[in-house]
């Protein structure tokens, strides 16, 4: 018989999705805020349960669905690095909701907060989903449900140029979804398979015999650039500075700390479970997905230095953050995707608190979000200003901070590839680039202003935003000791990732 603990994914899935359709029917946008911080933290736990059964035997499991059979059943594949990834993910989606809850409550319409959660909550099910996924077609419609809640959460904020970022962000998700649909379909065409073990072998003895290799080659840059469209892969990248930036508070945290990592994870599986590095690294795939990673490394720090706008500025320094990732993964060994995984952790705690924090302190100065007119507004409210100054010294890369580990880890990936001197001076380039526009940045909200116009400000303030947010604080606070944890007890993380990827690979 089955152990109980080999249910709680799947459980955990179907939790997210029972939540939203009970939010949907719910007519207190309040009720529904709590339902939803409560039961994504019943998630995190059944999670940990799961990564400490998996770690702790060092063992995945398959949890098989529906009447079929392998190789056309439906079915979940766990291991520790998933079952890290869902805890991780779904501990952030709560932090992001309590971080950016003032915001939430004033930006959207009473009446829309029930399907302002009823999205998250598929969200969440989709970022489960993609995690867990042993299926990709499975992976492809919970890449659509994505889509439509990513999107809902954009448009939430309800203005004009909200609605036209929306369209714009549905018009290239639309775009990356269809090319991995179609390479889908022609892998299907030449494997006949879906389930990933099956494809895996199918794939495995097309690339020894040889046959198909232009179809094979097709399908795999088909599928690996739909993802990288979707999560903001330079240089298709232009959709994300107005969705994130224009977003309220706890959307844009979600939106760059987790939606782009649910792609990027089923990249890395499909990656290491199905095509494998070495069919990568041969097709050429490798090369191109960290040519496109170096480049927006540098070209999307550039981006941040010329904002102003807070917001914007910290989404042009995902598409930089982002770049690291695919760099790693660019690498082709298995010490990159270990540094990948990593800093997709790194980066989903650090993005959702300085959203949250520059959410924060654009509220205590009247709502305004140039950083011109930020000027001293973490003297206005502490936490904030703690929380934005700890997650741009990780961004840096500033050692006790989880990025200096992340940037040394993909530093030593780079090491034994003959790609060394190309990865460690774009990696410094790019480290230099990031304290070029965070460093001002925490400069403008420490710098106290004139007395006049910090008088002018607090005119502009409403006295609610002023006021004591034990909620953010509380969100900030628990951001923050994930930073440091990262930063300083990395060990057993690394652990964990490096026991998940070897799993994955058997």
């Amino acid at each position: 018989m089955r152990p109980f603990v080999e249910n709680l994914p799947f459980l955990c899935i179907f939790l997210a999705i029972l939540t939203g359709i009970v939010s949907a029917v719910i007519p207190r946008g309040r009720v529904c805020y709590w339902m939803t911080v409560t039961v994504a933290g019943i998630i995190a736990v059944l999670s940990a349960v799961v990564l400490q059964y998996t770690y702790g035997g060092n063992l995945s499991f398959t949890y098989s669905m529906g009447r079929f059979a392998a190789p056309y059943g439906n079915a979940i594949q766990c291991g520790p690095l998933q079952a890290l990834l869902a805890m991780v993910f779904s501990v952030v989606l709560a932090l992001a909701l309590a971080g950016g809850k003032r915001d939430l409550f004033h930006d959207v319409l009473p009446g829309k907060l029930r399907l302002y959660f009823t999205m998250v909550n598929l969200l969440e099910a989709s970022l489960l989903a993609l995690v867990y996924t042993n299926d990709v077609f499975t992976g492809y419609v919970f890449i659509e449900i994505s889509t439509i809640a990513a999107c809902a959460l954009v448009m939430a904020k309800d203005n004009g140029p909200n609605l036209i970022a929306t369209i714009r962000y549905l018009f290239m998700s639309l775009l990356g979804s269809g090319l991995f649909l179609i390479g889908l379909t022609l892998l299907n065409s030449i494997t006949g398979y879906l389930l990933m073990p099956s494809l895996a072998q199918a794939v495995a003895e097309l690339a020894e015999s040889g046959d198909y290799r232009i179809p094979l080659t097709v399908a795999v840059g088909l599928i690996i650039g739909g993802l990288g469209i979707k999560s903001a892969m330079f240089p298709f990248h232009l959709w994300l500075p107005d969705a994130h930036g224009g977003a309220t508070t706890a959307s844009s945290a979600m939106l760059s700390g987790l939606v782009l990592k649910g792609y990027i994870v089923l990249m890395i599986t499909m990656m290491m479970r199905v095509f494998s590095m070495e069919l990568m690294g041969e097709l050429g795939v490798t090369n191109v997905i960290l040519a496109f990673g170096l480049l927006g490394m540098i070209l999307g720090s550039l981006e941040a230095m010329r904002e102003y706008h807070v917001k914007r500025m910290l989404a042009y320094s995902s598409v930089a953050q982002i770049g690291y990732i695919f760099m790693g993964l660019g690498l082709g060994t298995t010490a990159g995707v270990v540094a990948s995984c990593f800093h997709i952790l790194v980066h989903a705690c650090c993005k959702p608190l300085l959203f949250c924090c520059a959410g924060r302190l654009s509220a205590v100065s009247g709502h305004h979000k140039s950083l011109k007119n930020l000027r001293g507004s973490a003297y206005r409210d502490v936490s904030a200003g703690l929380g934005f100054t700890v997650g741009a010294l990780s961004m840096i890369g500033i050692p006790l901070f989880g990025g200096f580990v992340s940037k040394l880890y993909l530093a030593n990936a780079a090491l034994p590839t003959n790609r060394t001197v190309l990865a460690l001076v774009t990696l410094a380039l790019s480290t230099v680039l990031n304290a070029l526009y965070y460093v001002p940045a925490l400069l403008a909200i420490w710098v106290r202003p004139p007395a006049e116009a910090e008088q002018h400000v607090l005119e502009d303030t409403r006295p609610e935003d002023l006021a004591f947010d034990r909620s953010f604080t509380t969100a900030a606070v628990a951001l923050m000791a994930g930073i440091f944890a990262l930063g300083i007890f990395y060990h057993p993380i690394t652990d964990v990732i490096e026991a998940g990827i070897a799993l994955m690979g058997t």
